[in-house]
């Protein structure tokens, strides 16, 4: 099961429909299962029935999931997809900070290093909608970049990937091959 972790201001709010809606469709059209939360709401229990996670977008001015800490990030060791501002938490639980970088709409990513999430693809349009970008933390390498930022990052030893655009808009195909490595990683 794979626990989806709506980072929106609220629990309802209409951000949801844009950012976390689309994810549960796809997941449901390739058949894997999921639990949805909120970030407030996440708890030990969900953690440890989850196989994998995946951190949703947010719309731009909503930052609020900036003062809550995603420590448990750190021992999950479990594959984890940070999708914008999932890649923010992701990145802050490691040390990550950010840097200004707007790019709002398609962009060309080119595909940095080696990689399943990306196996066989040099270069892909990718929707993006961000005014930050994450600044790589020590234990992570950048995977993708468009001209103007790093748009995909893992972790040297853990399954654990941030994208700074958004796969569900254009690219599902990433996110049904994260949802195939954690097929492989379950027991």
């Amino acid at each position: 099961m794979i626990l989806l972790i709506d980072l929106c201001c609220r629990d309802g709010s209409l951000s949801r429909d844009e950012f976390v809606a689309p994810v549960e469709r796809l997941l449901c059209r390739i058949g894997v299962p999921f639990a949805t939360r909120h970030y407030t709401a996440v708890g030990a229990p969900d953690l440890e029935a989850a196989d994998a996670a995946i951190l949703c977008g947010t719309a731009l001015m909503d930052t609020g999931f900036i003062e809550h800490p995603f420590r448990w990030l750190t021992a999950f060791e479990r594959p984890v997809l940070g999708i914008s501002s999932g890649m923010r938490a992701l990145a802050a639980a490691f040390g990550g900070g950010t840097g200004p970088c707007c790019e709002i709409g398609m962009v060309d990513v080119r595909v940095l290093a080696p990689d399943p999430l990306f196996a066989g693809r040099e270069v892909f349009s990718a929707y993006t909608v961000h005014e930050d970008a994450v600044q790589v933390p020590g234990e992570f390498v950048p995977l993708a970049a468009s001209d103007r930022c790093v748009q995909a990052i893992r972790h040297r030893s853990l399954p654990l990937y941030g994208l700074l655009f958004h796969p569900e808009v254009r690219n599902e195909w990433i996110v049904e091959r994260f949802c195939e490595l954690v097929d492989r990683q379950s027991p």
